[in-house]
Order: structure tokens, then sequence, then C-alpha cells
């Protein structure tokens, strides 16, 4: 797997997946988007990526992704730009090659959203820009980071945390089990057989646990995997690219709706997360989902903050003649 952070010719960073990211790296991502949180509600300028362009090449639908994306890039003093598919040469058979060496001389970095990851590791090895995975189905970096803030805002620390993710082993799953494993937490996970996590990246992940401390525990019982939980996690059953499935998933992962029962066997003070959107009445209820332990719109409004300090990280420090 193509390494995250990891440097190419002209020092060039991509951000892929968080396992390839040090622990030290994720700690000063958390500290930076703590900073800038905290400026912008204090009315602060941090326009720190003045002049930068970020460009932002979607396969699939986003409203989270692209808007913090974008949002953020234009609170850091920079512009985003959004390249649909369909209005550029890729769909027309251009290779990602070519396109990704011409854009590297037009843009300071790119994010790409997509289906499968060796896309996004293609981009990595033929631009000389940074590559930020905004997700694809194996993983979703950004998405776990930001909720690592979440967990340490709400929580005040992240350190002897225990997330229950329960559901549909997907990309968040994936994400959320490598950055556990890098901070040291434990992640319990409730999965049907044929719906489990990727077994590479849980793999690797054992291998860092026994650095850090961590614990990866992967099961098929919702309510072993919420016991004593600090976070009940949910995602949607149905992700984009599994529609064809629809019935099967439905019916394969109904026990493993999020619901007040399921909730009241982790801790008492659990918050729920969800990184959204939501299918109430499915994976979640409507009472647990806009109840008094979900999380989620913080959650949500997190992904603006951790991309922010994502983007200056890595377009920070990048100088026009390293394009």
């Amino acid at each position: 797997m193509t390494r995250a952070f990891e440097r190419r010719p002209k020092s060039v960073k991509d951000l892929l997946d968080v396992a390839a990211l040090s622990r030290a790296e994720i700690e000063a991502l958390l500290t930076l988007a703590s900073l800038l949180k905290a400026k912008q509600q204090g009315g602060t300028s941090h326009r720190l990526l003045q002049g930068k362009t970020l460009g932002l090449l979607f396969q699939k639908p986003s409203t989270r992704t692209r808007v913090s994306f974008e949002a953020g890039m234009n609170q850091l003093g920079g512009h985003a730009l959004v390249l649909p598919m369909a209005d550029i040469q890729l769909s027309r058979g251009e290779s990602v090659a070519d396109t990704a060496r011409v854009l590297s001389r037009y843009l300071d970095g790119i994010v790409i959203r997509t289906y499968d990851h060796a896309t996004v590791e293609e981009w990595a090895r033929e631009a000389t820009m940074p590559v930020i995975n905004g997700l694809t189905d194996l993983s979703h970096p950004c998405q776990a980071l930001s909720d690592l803030l979440t967990i340490k805002e709400k929580k005040g620390t992240l350190k002897g945390i225990k997330i229950a993710y329960v559901g549909d082993g997907n990309n968040v799953a994936n994400s959320l089990i490598e950055a556990t494993a890098k901070m040291g937490m434990t992640i319990a996970l409730g999965c049907p057989s044929g719906y489990q996590p990727d077994q590479h990246v849980v793999d690797v992940a054992r291998v860092e646990a026994v650095k850090t401390g961590a614990t990866i525990d992967v099961g098929q019982d919702p309510y072993v995997a919420v016991k004593e939980a600090d976070v009940v996690y949910a995602d949607v059953w149905i992700s984009m690219g599994r529609e064809r499935e629809q019935a099967r998933r439905l019916k394969v992962l109904s026990p493993y709706q999020v619901n007040s029962r399921l909730v009241a066997k982790a801790k008492p003070d659990a918050i729920v997360m969800h990184c959204l959107p939501a299918h109430r009445g499915e994976e979640i209820t409507a009472e647990v989902l806009d109840g008094p332990q979900s999380v989620i719109i913080d959650q949500a409004e997190n992904r603006l903050h951790m991309q922010k300090a994502i983007l200056t990280k890595l377009l920070g420090k990048r100088r026009s003649g390293e394009r």
C-alpha cells in the first residue's frame, strides 16, 4: 500500500491512508485542527494558504467532503476548483499520468474521491503535487482523522477510549481501525460474516497495536462490541456503488441496527457517531441519531477543521518552484 505523507522527488507528500501516518503526525494534525477551529470561532484571520489552489476531482457524490474542502480553502485564503469527471478529458480516455502531470503545473494539491483505491495510488505516483484521498472503497482517512478530533473534544482524551463500530465493515471502518491502532485506543467491531473490514487493514493494524497498546477486536455480535464502549459508531449499510446489493444487505444487516437497546449496553456517557449521510430506520434509529448522546453535527463540523489542518500541513510549505 502506498505510504501517506511519504516523500517523493521534490519533497511532495500525500495523504492516502491513516496507516502511513505516524502517531506524532496525527497528534500534530489534531493540535493544528483545534487551533484553526479556535481561530475561526474567535474571528481571528488564519489565511495560511493565500494564493494556493486546490483541485477537487470527484467520481462520487459528496456533501461534507466537497463543502468542507471548498470552505476550508476559502477560509485559509486559497481557492478550490471542482473538477467533475464529465467535464475533463479523463472521461474521454486521457490517462491519469498525463492528467496528473499537467494538473500538477496548475494546482498546489488535489483531492481525489473515487472507487478503486488504486486510482489514488496512481495519482500519487504520477503527480508532483500533494494528493489527498477524499474517499475510496478501501479507506476514508479524512473522516477518521476528524473523528479522532471529535472524540478528543468530547472525552478529553484518546487514551483508554473504546470505539464500538457496528454494521458494515466498510471504508470508514477500515480507517477507524488504522487510526485507533496508531493512537493506542480500542476498537471493537460487530459486523456480520462477509461484511467485516478488510483483512489486510486489520492485520497491519494489529502489528501496529503491539507497539502502541491498542486493541483491535473484530467480531459478529454487536452487543459484545458495544459493551463498555465510550463511542458507538454507525455508518450506512449500502455504500455508493453497492446499490444493487440493497435487498440482501438490508436483510443481513438488519440485526445490526444502532438503536436505544443497543446503545444502552455501552457506557452511560457513551457518545453516538455517524459520518453521514444517515438512513433513519435502517442502520440507526431516528431516536438515537437525534438523541442526547448523538454528536453527529459536531462530528460533521469537525471535517472542516481537520481538512484545513491537512491542507495547511500538505500545501502550506510548498514553493512555486516545486511544481
